[in-house]
């Protein structure tokens, strides 16, 4: 991790200010509203109104990030405080997001156990690979294929348990979490809800994608977006972190607006070393830390371009 570091000079006091309880509860219900908007609403105003209204994709596909903040705090069970409609909640919004919650929540607590071990996305080691090799896919994952992967595991709900165990065997490596979270998706426990979830999706986006109908493109452009945004930042916290360091994660600084705008999603070296905080807790804590960051946000999300590390 780099050794530049600054100081955050904001008053602890005007941080101790917190939300209230049922903050959160109010943006799960914007959440679904512009959800639903984007998908249902809007293709009907495109048609009868006019294609300007296509426009409004534009805004709808930056607030991606606390979006996707929101079922975050639902994977960590920090959503709401009852912990059932906590995870209805969850599961209703992944399903809006388009890949069900029960695959990102264990690919999430998988990342939290396996991070920089297990789970190192730009790693390559000389010994079996080369960085031409490795970069094809890197690169694919960055640009939108992690997005695109979540949204294609709904085609694993067809599957019975035991297929899923041995995919999750053939697939699993040193250098992957495919084998554990297999294993989690195929659990009688997870599968039903797994399966429930995946038939929500389609139903719901193909009802949107028909909605659409020759507009269709726009919605299209708009899932792109989102792949785009999902799959830059997912390692931009990570990469060329310590190596077998799962607590080691960077906080990126975003001007204070855009960090309160994504739920202090980017105070992520607090999250990973404090996992069981809610996002308006982040803060307080990373003050009470030293309020360090190592880097801003963009410069973080750029440099992955340099591509694949070779493993020390």
């Amino acid at each position: 991790m780099t050794d530049s570091r600054t100081r955050e000079k904001s008053p602890r006091s005007r941080e101790q200010r917190r939300p209230v309880r049922n903050a959160d509860t109010w943006l799960v219900v914007a959440a679904f509203a512009f959800g639903m908007f984007q998908l249902l609403a809007l293709p009907i105003l495109v048609h009868t109104h006019s294609r300007a209204w296509g426009w409004t994709l534009v805004p709808l596909a930056l607030l991606t990030t606390p979006f996707w903040s929101l079922i975050h705090e639902a994977i960590h069970g920090s959503l709401l405080t009852d912990r059932e409609l906590n995870d209805r909640c969850g599961r209703a919004l992944a399903v809006l997001y388009g890949a069900p919650f029960t695959m990102l929540k264990a690919g999430h607590l998988l990342h939290h156990r396996y991070s920089r071990t297990r789970e190192r996305t730009e790693i390559y080691d000389p010994a079996t690979s080369t960085w031409m090799r490795t970069a094809p896919g890197y690169y694919l994952r960055l640009l939108g294929g992690l997005y695109l992967l979540e949204v294609a595991a709904v085609l694993l709900a067809l599957l019975p348990a035991a297929a899923l165990r041995r995919a999750g065997r053939r697939l699993d490596t040193p250098e992957s979490v495919a084998g554990p979270l297999f294993d989690r998706l195929a659990d009688p426990r997870s599968l039903g809800r797994f399966r429930t979830d995946a038939a929500a999706i389609v139903a719901l986006y193909a009802a949107a994608f028909l909605a659409y109908g020759h507009h269709a493109w726009m919605l299209a452009a708009a899932i792109g977006a989102r792949a785009l945004i999902i799959s830059i930042s997912d390692n931009a916290y990570h990469y060329g972190t310590e190596l077998d360091a799962p607590l080691d994660a960077m906080n990126l600084r975003l001007p204070r607006p855009l960090e309160r705008f994504a739920l202090n999603f980017t105070l992520h070296g607090v999250h990973h070393r404090h996992p069981g905080l809610r996002w308006y807790e982040l803060r307080e804590k990373f003050l009470a830390e030293g309020g360090a960051y190592s880097l801003n946000w963009t410069t973080a999300a750029v440099r992955q371009l340099r591509g694949p590390i070779e493993l020390p």
